[in-house]
């Protein structure tokens, strides 16, 4: 049976709002440190949504009274101008109730991983069969499709954010020396008119 999935859309504009708001929550609604949760980009509008797989101990599994009466006093800890969607319970502004409905729909199917299993560990420069053993990263690949092999350095930059690709969590890398790899995304891009101001 699936856990629960709570999805909220709080107006993010850019991946690090959504990735502080999502680092957050779990401190803010109670929750386990073991979550697992996703960034989501909303098509059509400028921003970011995300998405929290529940444990069934916070939502029971199998719907009924207990289940809604916890969905409900969990959404309760959430701020009233925040769209949020779990299960049949929605709330907060249309458009971005609407958002984190589709932000919960499309948790664990795409989306771009914050909080998964292993995070914390991927810290510093380790090798390829490392980051893969440590976490549940699924996949490595590098600019034009390769996968590394196990003894690639991968200069994590203390900041690792897989998708999910060809229905695994895949790390999309890039070059960063010889013999070393390094994480597509950068922790602090550096906005595009920043250069020309």
């Amino acid at each position: 049976m699936k856990p629960a999935v709570l999805g909220i859309d709080a107006g993010s504009r850019t991946l690090k709002e959504a990735d502080h708001l999502l680092v957050g929550l779990p401190g803010r609604l109670g929750l386990p440190e073991d979550v697992v949760g996703y960034t989501h980009l909303i098509s059509g509008r400028p921003h970011v949504a995300v998405s929290l797989s529940l444990p069934y101990e916070v939502v029971p599994a199998g719907g009924g009274a207990a289940s809604d009466r916890a969905a409900r006093d969990l959404l309760d800890r959430l701020p009233d101008d925040i769209g949020a969607a779990l299960g049949e319970h929605v709330r907060g502004p249309a458009d971005q109730a609407e958002a984190a409905s589709l932000a919960a729909a499309e948790h664990g199917r795409s989306g771009r991983a914050v909080l998964f299993p292993g995070a914390q560990r991927l810290t510093g420069t380790l090798t390829a069969g490392e980051v893969l053993g440590r976490s549940a990263i699924e996949r490595i690949v590098v600019l034009m499709g390769e996968e590394p092999s196990a003894d690639v350095l991968v200069d994590t930059r203390d900041h690792v954010r897989p998708e999910w690709r060809e229905g695994r969590l895949t790390l999309l890398a890039l070059p960063a020396g010889k013999g070393v790899i390094a994480p597509y995304e950068v922790p602090n891009p550096t906005p595009c008119c920043a250069v020309h101001a």
